[in-house]
């Protein structure tokens, strides 16, 4: 799979705009840029069922996040609370950051 040009970033909230989580919002809890895919917490739950072990003594039905695809997501500016586009601007210091395409409001 060729590499994904990635508007986002660790910690960030984005809101679903694609699947069975449409609408929900959440932090991201890791970028998978290699796989295009993105760990959102509380969105995509997954019922795993694991054995007892040593690491984990009792076993039973484990709810978890499970990855999804960058493409679903989009980031919200904290001034517009919306989903928007991110752009690329470079500061007078040359510092490149992102930028809301609504309101021009840092999100960096």
């Amino acid at each position: 799979m060729s590499l994904v040009k990635i508007k986002v970033k660790k910690d960030d909230v984005v809101e679903v705009r694609a699947g069975k989580d449409k609408g929900r919002r959440g932090k991201v809890l890791r970028v998978m840029p290699e796989a295009g895919r993105i760990l959102v917490e509380k969105v995509n739950m997954v019922k795993k069922h694991q054995r007892p072990n040593m690491t984990n003594r009792q076993g039973g039905i484990i709810e978890r996040e499970n990855k999804m695809a960058i493409s679903n997501v989009m980031v919200v500016c904290s001034k517009c609370d919306k989903p928007v586009r991110v752009s690329k601007k470079k500061l007078e210091d040359g510092k490149n950051v992102r930028v809301c395409r609504k309101c021009g409001e840092l999100l960096d």
